[in-house]
């Protein structure tokens, strides 16, 4: 209800207005009457309207005498003036304070009428605007880890330009970067007889898990880092190093580290990760450097077996390599889920022709490359909604890849595979929603300790509580509240695995605040209870 006050000395003026607007039809109330400017002042204190009317000629202080006053603290609300002086001094002082209308007495309650509708009509679109404002606040500020996450990524992977990287730069990064080197390590998931048998929903589940390990370890032994999720298997660490620590020192003590994270993980989680480390580099838009001499590395002990490959070393004096490797799986994990199927194929032609101007590319690299590319392909559209494997069911992308033998022949096989993608219907609708998947999914991988309801998360991504379950449950195959429960499950039973917290506090920290009620889901999902599983 919009509140109006009225302000004038005559009392027949008053009680005429009080009967004659139309209260119910304006959605308005009436919350107050004063019969000069000082008595006004308190009346609007008291009551904070929407609306004053007021005269202008009062006893005490006068109608122009407060509006003054009203400015000068700050009032929001609207001013009409109702006078029986139509003097042009008084319509120019009026018009100087900035009331919305001036009116002469006599009125008819039909013009009153009317001015009121016009004035609650703009007060409705200033308390929108200022609603959408506060929600644009609100999720830039819900949004911003993502973005950092996203701008983070970028830099890494050498996505983002460097004069692009600089302007952005100021938002996201820590100043402290411009007096620190700055290192990277890469981690790949390899592909064990395990992993291979894990559905899409699982993998994010236990990328989920070595992200926390990870996260741990770091905030124990190297607080200045960050860990970025790169493209399905593969992650990266930001090593920040101090100016004055040695190359030698930080690569031994980051190489450690590196041991410990691939322990904790075989242990807790029974997963193989590799490591690579990277150059340490001075400039932080180098970075992309010294990813992809990690990569590299990684590639290099894939490749052990295979003598007739040789992969050049990067030249980070000339920011140049035959091959960057990462900046083309990020490239085209984005292309096939936001670009067109031409500037996606642009993509992997341009990647490709780097590859034609290596001394030797054998079969065996060829295979291994196709087996990146099929699993980054995989796990991006997973991510809105589609199965890789169900829009090919005839032979297995194992076996086809195992064919390949030439550039040619992985160009071609690529190109069968992009234009199957890109012409599938509705394709845009997963693209157009992908995002709101993203986000829902990190959503529940930080907040997974708190109460999240999907009324809260429909009303951040405006869209309604059941169409955003159905395209939840359409990208992932579980529903929201399924998934969030799996997530906090996975991280309990990592809890458990480390010995160091009692079942109520492991409890509270996935966010359950009933003990009972998370033994007995917990028991659902595992087949025995907690402390059962503790003892193990």
């Amino acid at each position: 209800m919009w509140r109006i006050l009225i302000i004038d000395d005559d009392f027949q003026v008053l009680e005429g207005m009080k009967k004659s607007i139309p209260w119910e039809r304006l959605e308005a109330e009436w919350v107050g009457e004063a019969m000069d400017g000082q008595e006004g002042l308190l009346k609007v204190k008291e009551t904070s309207p929407d609306i004053i009317i007021t005269d202008i000629y009062m006893p005490v202080m006068n109608g122009l005498e407060m509006i003054e006053q009203l400015k000068q603290v700050g009032f929001q609300g609207e001013i009409i003036i109702l006078s029986g002086y139509s003097d042009f001094q008084y319509a120019r002082q009026a018009l100087r304070l900035q009331v919305n209308d001036y009116l002469s007495k006599p009125v008819t309650m039909d013009e009153l009428g009317s001015v009121l509708e016009r004035v609650i009509g703009e007060l409705e679109a200033k308390e929108l605007a200022k609603l959408e404002q506060e929600e644009t606040q609100r999720r830039l500020m819900m949004y911003e880890p993502f973005v950092q996450k996203e701008w983070l990524k970028s830099v890494v992977t050498g996505t983002l330009g460097r004069a692009m990287a600089e302007q952005s730069m100021e938002p996201v990064v820590d100043k402290a970067w411009l007096r620190q080197k700055h290192l990277i390590v890469g981690i790949e998931l390899m592909g064990t007889i395990r992993v291979s048998n894990l559905t899409l929903t699982d993998w994010s589940l236990f990328r989920f898990a070595l992200a926390n390990i990870i996260c741990e370890v770091l905030e124990r032994d190297w607080p200045q880092s960050e860990f970025i999720e790169l493209h399905s298997h593969h992650a990266a660490i930001i090593f920040h190093i101090p100016l004055e620590q040695s190359d030698e020192e930080a690569r031994a003590c980051i190489r450690r580290i590196g041991e410990h994270i691939t322990e904790y993980t075989q242990t807790y989680l029974k997963l193989s990760i590799r490591i690579g480390i990277g150059s340490i580099q001075t400039d932080w838009g180098q970075l992309s450097n010294s990813t992809e001499e990690a990569f590299l590395d990684l590639l290099q002990q894939t490749l052990a077996g295979d003598q007739e490959t040789r992969l050049p070393k990067l030249d980070v004096t000339t920011s140049s390599s035959t091959i960057r490797p990462i900046k083309f799986y990020q490239e085209l994990a984005e292309a096939i889920v936001y670009a067109k199927e031409e500037e996606t194929l642009a993509i992997v032609d341009a990647y490709l022709e780097q590859l034609r101007q290596m001394p030797s590319v054998t079969p065996m690299y060829l295979q291994y490359l196709s087996s990146e590319l099929w699993t980054i392909l995989a796990y991006s559209l997973y991510s809105t909604g589609v199965v890789l494997d169900d829009l090919f069911p005839g032979l297995p992308a194992s076996q086809e890849i195992t064919k390949i033998q030439t550039i040619d022949e992985l160009r071609d096989w690529l190109e069968s595979k992009i234009s199957g993608i890109s012409s599938q219907r509705g394709w845009s609708e997963h693209s157009k929603h992908k995002e709101a998947i993203d986000f829902m999914i990190h959503y529940a991988h930080e907040h997974y300790a708190e109460d999240i309801a999907l009324e809260d998360l429909s009303k951040q991504l405006y869209l309604t509580r059941n169409y955003l379950n159905r395209m939840f449950k359409k990208a992932t195959g579980e529903t929201f509240t399924n998934y969030l429960i799996r997530v906090r499950l996975e991280k309990a039973k990592v809890l458990l695995a480390e010995g160091k917290h009692m079942i109520y506090e492991i409890s509270e920290k996935v966010g359950y605040k009933n003990v009972a009620y998370f033994s007995s889901i917990f028991k659902k999902h595992y087949g025995m209870n907690p402390s059962e599983l503790g003892k193990k």
